[in-house]
C-alpha cells in the first residue's frame, strides 16, 4: 500500500492493480522490477523494494533482472583455506633426530561489515600423522580490519610478522600472532604501531638450543612494537623496535641480564629487487641479553622468483645465511632454528593450479660452543589451496 501510494509500484500497464483477482509471482516480479528501475524514492521505500527483491529473487533472475544488493550480500562472507602436509626432520650431532608429520586444515573467512570494515579469522585443525590424533583445533586469528586512505587499523587477535619478513626465508624476530591493536599510516613510507599481549609459549626453543625455552604455562607478555618501512619501485628499507615484558623472561635460565623481565629489540632491514631476483638483509639486536654471542640475529638472502598458486609450472628458489640469536623470539624456523647459524636453501613449485610443493634444507652449527655442535633440518610441504 505504501509503495503504491508513493507511486513506486505502478500495477499493470493501465495503472490498475485489479485487486479482485490473484496474481502470479511472475506478475509481481514484473512490478518489483519496474520499482527497482526507479532511482528516486525514499529510504523507507527503497528498503521495502529490497525486501520484495529478496522475496522474488528467483523470478527476477528468470526475467533477466540482476538483483545487485542480493549479489553483494551473497559475497559478504568469503572463505579461503588450505589443506597442507608438512614433514620435518631436526638433527643435532650426538643426539637422536626428531621427525614431524603434521596435517593441517585451515579455514580463513572474511566477512564484509561495510565499505571500510571487514572481519577476518583463521581456524587451524592439526593432526599428528604418526599418532593419528585429532583434537588440536585452535582459533589462530580473529580481528576487525578498517581500511581508509593511507590508514589501516586492526583490532583483535592479529597476525604478526616483523618488518623483514617480506623476503625469503622469512622473519628473524617474529612470525606468530598477538592480541591487541595495530595501526598503519602512510603508503610508500609506512609507520606501523602495535600494542597488546603475546603468548611466549615455545619461544627460545629448538633442537639447537632449548636451555632458555619458555613453557606452556608461562605468563603472557605485554607487547609493543613500532616499525618504519619504505617500499617503492625496487628499493625496500626499514627499522623496527619491539618491547616485551613478562615474568617468564626473568625465569628462563638467565637469558637476560640480571634476570630482567623486559626485553628491548632493535632491528633494521634492506632489500633491492632486480629482474626476477631480490637481494635482502636484516639485523636485530638486544642489549638486554646476557651472552654476547646471543645478542644479535641476522640474515643475508637472495631470492629468485617464487611459486604462484594460480600459475601452474611457476617456481622459485632462495639461498641464505642465517644467524638466529636471542632477538629471534619467534622467528620463521622452517629451516634455520633458534640458537643456530648456517646456510639455508629452499625452493617451491606449483605442480597444479593451487597445489604448491615446497622444500627447504638447513645445515649449520649451534651458536653456543659445544663439542657436538652440528645441526641440520629438512623441511618438506605440499599445500592444496581453495
Amino acid at each position: 500500500t505504501q509503495l503504491a501510494s508513493d507511486g513506486v509500484i505502478e500495477g499493470y500497464g493501465d495503472g490498475t492493480f485489479r485487486g479482485d483477482r490473484n496474481i502470479t509471482r511472475y506478475e509481481m516480479a514484473q512490478m518489483v522490477a519496474k520499482a527497482m528501475a526507479k532511482g528516486d524514492m525514499s529510504a523507507s521505500d527503497r528498503a521495502l523494494v529490497d525486501r520484495l527483491a529478496a522475496e522474488f529473487a528467483d523470478e527476477l533472475n528468470n526475467l533477466g533482472v540482476r538483483v545487485s544488493n542480493l549479489e553483494r550480500n551473497a559475497d559478504m562472507v568469503k572463505w579461503n583455506g588450505k589443506l597442507r602436509y608438512t614433514y620435518t626432520s631436526d638433527r643435532k650431532e650426538g643426539e637422536r633426530r626428531e621427525n614431524g608429520n603434521e596435517l593441517l586444515f585451515r579455514l580463513e573467512p572474511t566477512a564484509e561489515v561495510n565499505d571500510h570494515w571487514h572481519v577476518k579469522a583463521r581456524l587451524d585443525a592439526k593432526t599428528n600423522m604418526k599418532d593419528d590424533d585429532s583434537d588440536n583445533v585452535s582459533l589462530k586469528r580473529a580481528y576487525a580490519q578498517g581500511d581508509y586512505n593511507n590508514f589501516q587499523v586492526k583490532l583483535g587477535k592479529i597476525g604478526l610478522t616483523s618488518a623483514e619478513g617480506y623476503a625469503a626465508p622469512g622473519a628473524i624476530v617474529f612470525d606468530r600472532q598477538f592480541s591487541g591493536a595495530e595501526a598503519t599510516f602512510g603508503k610508500d613510507l609506512q609507520l606501523k604501531l602495535q600494542g597488546g599481549r603475546m603468548d611466549l609459549k615455545g619461544s627460545f626453543d629448538s633442537k639447537a638450543n632449548n636451555r632458555f625455552a619458555i613453557g606452556a604455562n608461562a605468563d603472557r607478555a605485554n607487547y609493543q612494537g613500532a616499525e618504519l618501512q619504505y617500499d617503492k619501485n625496487n628499493f625496500v628499507a626499514g627499522v623496527g623496535y619491539y618491547r616485551l615484558g613478562s615474568n617468564a623472561l626473568s625465569s628462563n635460565n638467565g637469558l637476560l641480564k640480571n634476570n630482567k623481565d623486559r626485553m628491548n629489540i632493535w632491528s633494521a632491514n634492506l632489500g633491492y629487487r632486480f629482474g626476477n631476483g631480490m637481494l635482502s638483509g636484516a639485523y636485530a639486536t638486544s642489549s638486554d641479553v646476557a651472552q654476547s654471542n646471543l645478542k644479535k640475529s641476522y640474515q643475508i638472502a637472495y631470492q629468485y622468483k617464487g611459486a604462484e598458486p594460480m600459475d601452474k609450472g611457476s617456481w622459485g628458489a632462495y639461498a641464505a645465511y642465517r644467524y638466529l640469536g636471542a632477538p629471534s623470539v619467534a622467528a620463521t624456523e622452517d629451516g634455520a632454528m633458534f640458537g643456530s647459524k648456517g646456510i639455508e636453501v629452499g625452493t617451491n613449485y606449483t605442480l597444479f593450479q593451487n597445489v604448491v610443493l615446497s622444500a627447504k634444507y638447513f645445515n649449520g652449527k649451534t651458536i653456543e660452543h659445544q663439542n657436538n655442535d652440528k645441526v641440520s633440518k629438512l623441511f618438506g610441504r605440499v599445500e592444496f589451496m581453495f
